[in-house]
């Protein structure tokens, strides 16, 4: 049924572009690719797991100190590995930026064994209903109302508040920013500190929608993003909405008319990623920049 494959691929590409919205925040600032970031979903997911079996906080507790606790570790990530590079050619930050991810990575392992892991789904989210011939979980609506509210919420920080503005300003001039008397580095530890946020609440979302964890959940869908911040913009918060709503619809609806090339969904991401390069470097809403070596 064509509604049941909207639904579907309107809740996977609101992930997608709620985890692009990190990748896309840092390289606005920064110009560099936070390639730990797909691991901030995975502890996100992880944080709410331990939190509700081993702590057995309600749920709902569990969901909001694992979104702060990842926040908090997005900013350790800027403070270890980014903000001692700050001045450094733009290609060790970017082999430390691989090297955080790949040490992630394999302390979960250590820590929480390489086995996939059960999660807990509350029964409102996973208790079907139907409209008509349409069968849904209630899941599948709360993941793009909640993709929206958090976006909505992350436009009024930048664009309303003052912090959203020396982002902005970070964004254009990192150097005449600071001399107008911006804390550069606070605003860059938040900008992460917002990133990795946004991250852990896709990463809890997505583990309630494909309920099972692992150290290695979060590549694939980080790798998912990162081509829908690039389609989008990246650089562009509403770039990376649009990016993960596309590439969503495009896998979905690939297996739904096309079941036979089911096993090339992925496929089809790389090669989109691909074109946009090849037609479009900036993406869709993004603005060429000159880079600085």
């Amino acid at each position: 049924m064509l509604l049941q494959h909207f639904f579907n691929a309107l809740t996977l590409g609101s992930l997608y572009g709620l985890i692009a919205i990190g990748y896309t925040m840092v390289y606005g600032i920064l110009r560099l690719i936070n390639f730990a970031h797909g691991d901030m979903l995975m502890l996100g997911a992880y944080c709410v797991f331990f939190g509700t079996v081993i702590f057995h906080l309600p749920w709902g507790v569990a969901v909001v100190a694992a979104i702060l606790a990842t926040s908090f570790s997005g900013m350790l990530v800027d403070r270890v590995a980014y903000r001692p590079l700050r001045n450094a050619p733009r290609i060790s930050a970017l082999i430390s930026a691989i090297a955080i991810s790949f040490f992630i990575e394999s302390l979960a392992v250590v820590l929480f064994t390489g086995l996939p892991r059960p999660v807990h789904q509350p029964d409102w989210l996973i208790v079907p209903f139907e409209i008509g011939a349409l069968r849904l979980i209630p899941l599948t609506i709360v993941v793009p109302v909640v993709t929206m509210a958090l976006v909505l919420i992350l436009l009024w920080v930048v664009y309303r508040t003052k912090a959203g503005l020396a982002m902005r300003g970070i964004s254009y001039d990192i150097e005449t920013t600071r001399l107008l008397g911006v804390r550069v580095d606070r605003i860059i530890a938040l900008t992460f500190g917002i990133g990795t946020a946004l991250a852990a609440a896709s990463g809890i979302m997505w583990a309630l929608r494909y309920p099972q964890i692992h150290p290695y959940m979060g590549i694939f869908p980080g790798l998912k993003a990162f081509i829908a911040a690039v389609f989008g913009g990246i650089g562009s918060i509403q770039g990376a909405v649009v990016g993960g709503l596309t590439l969503g619809f495009i896998e979905i609806m690939t297996v739904a008319f096309f079941p036979q090339m089911s096993g090339y969904r992925d496929a089809f991401a790389f090669v989109l990623l691909v074109l946009v390069l090849l037609v479009r470097p900036a993406g869709l809403f993004g603005r060429s920049v000159e880079e600085k070596i």
